[in-house]
């Protein structure tokens, strides 16, 4: 997990999130599905090819070079040949995005792109995340000409999404669970199908009501840390939540120090966190900072006071993490104190 920390406050950073996976993963179905879902969020989508994304017809709004805009407020942009010019034209567009996401291509490597998102001042790294097919991956990960590429992407992934589990047989699936474990150790890991991941992932954190109606159509679950949960995988629906959310509002003054030596060693379970705490007190009035961890990045920055009254400003902490898995006992005692 890398800690990165900057000491000025600066102005909100687009948030990017990269989404990788070999050839048939299912990521376009995934940025499809994120598109149709992105209710009141205004997204960039930067992919590869757009005939491949195949966008409903009802969402496009209008169509102009190499943009097509929808209907909801999200633009997708076909990369091309060049990945900054993409990334300045979202970052200088005349209205504002929410985030940016990042499809990188079936043979490359996510982490490369990921590098711009902690490189670039504008951006802020959310994560990558990357899926692997269930049915193939075992097979694909024998073969000389594919076993690197692949290992390159699991190893880069801030959350491994096993797809496809409903077109797997027991073995395959098994064999792929094992593949990642042991290739990718300790990164967390869900297990779904149809690409459905929830939006709540992708940038920021959603209000806890917005997480708590994310369901997964088909046998989901996920070990974290080699805390393994058993479960009878009949590929059957499964409307249960996939994921469940903490939160908090401290109100003690929590040292950078502290801060940081926390999010050198964040507890298992945790996929998120985003928060605006309070970390100082001075003669010119309290100190912030914002807090954010994704897979296995972390960050801290200093930040401006929350809107509203000086005197009523209140801290917050939000974290997201699978079902029975998020540690609400150690969040509760480090953050409340």
């Amino acid at each position: 997990m890398t800690t990165t920390t900057t000491t000025t406050a600066k102005k909100k950073r687009l948030p990017l999130t990269v989404i990788g996976g070999f050839l048939g993963a299912g990521k376009t179905t995934l940025l499809n599905r994120w598109l149709r879902e992105a209710k009141g969020l205004r997204m960039a989508v930067l992919v590869n090819d757009f005939g491949a994304l195949n966008i409903d017809a009802g969402l496009i709004a209008a169509t102009h070079g190499d943009t097509v805009a929808l209907t909801n407020g999200c633009v997708c942009c076909q990369i091309g040949d060049d990945l900054g010019r993409a990334l300045v034209q979202v970052i200088e567009a005349a209205t504002p995005f929410d985030a940016v996401v990042i499809e990188a291509s079936g043979v490359s490597d996510p982490w490369r792109i990921a590098q711009i998102g902690m490189a670039a001042p504008e951006l802020s790294l959310e994560g990558v995340i990357v899926l692997v097919d269930a049915s193939a991956v075992a097979r694909q990960s024998r073969d000389p000409l594919l076993s690197d590429t692949l290992a390159r992407q699991v190893k880069s992934a801030d959350l491994v999404v096993v797809n496809k589990i409903d077109l797997a047989s027991g073995e395959a699936l098994a064999e792929a669970r094992a593949w990642v474990e042991s290739t990718a150790p300790g990164t967390p890991c869900i297990q779904t199908a149809q690409s459905t991941v929830s939006l709540a992932l992708l940038s920021g954190l959603p209000q806890p009501e917005a997480v708590r109606n994310a369901t997964c159509p088909a046998c989901a679950h996920g070990d974290d840390h080699g805390h393994s949960h058993p479960h009878d995988h009949d590929h059957s629906p499964d409307h249960g939540a996939l994921f469940q959310t903490w939160s908090a509002q401290p109100e003690a003054v929590i040292p950078p120090a502290t801060l940081r030596a926390w999010l050198r060693d964040v507890p298992p379970g945790i996929l998120r966190l985003k928060g605006l705490l309070r970390t100082g007190r001075g003669a010119q009035g309290d100190e912030w900072s914002e807090i954010q961890f994704a897979g296995r990045h972390g960050s801290l920055r200093k930040a401006a006071a929350p809107a509203g009254d000086a005197g009523a400003a209140r801290a917050a902490v939000v974290a997201i993490g699978l079902r029975h898995q998020l540690p609400e006992e150690t969040l509760n005692f480090f953050f409340n104190g």
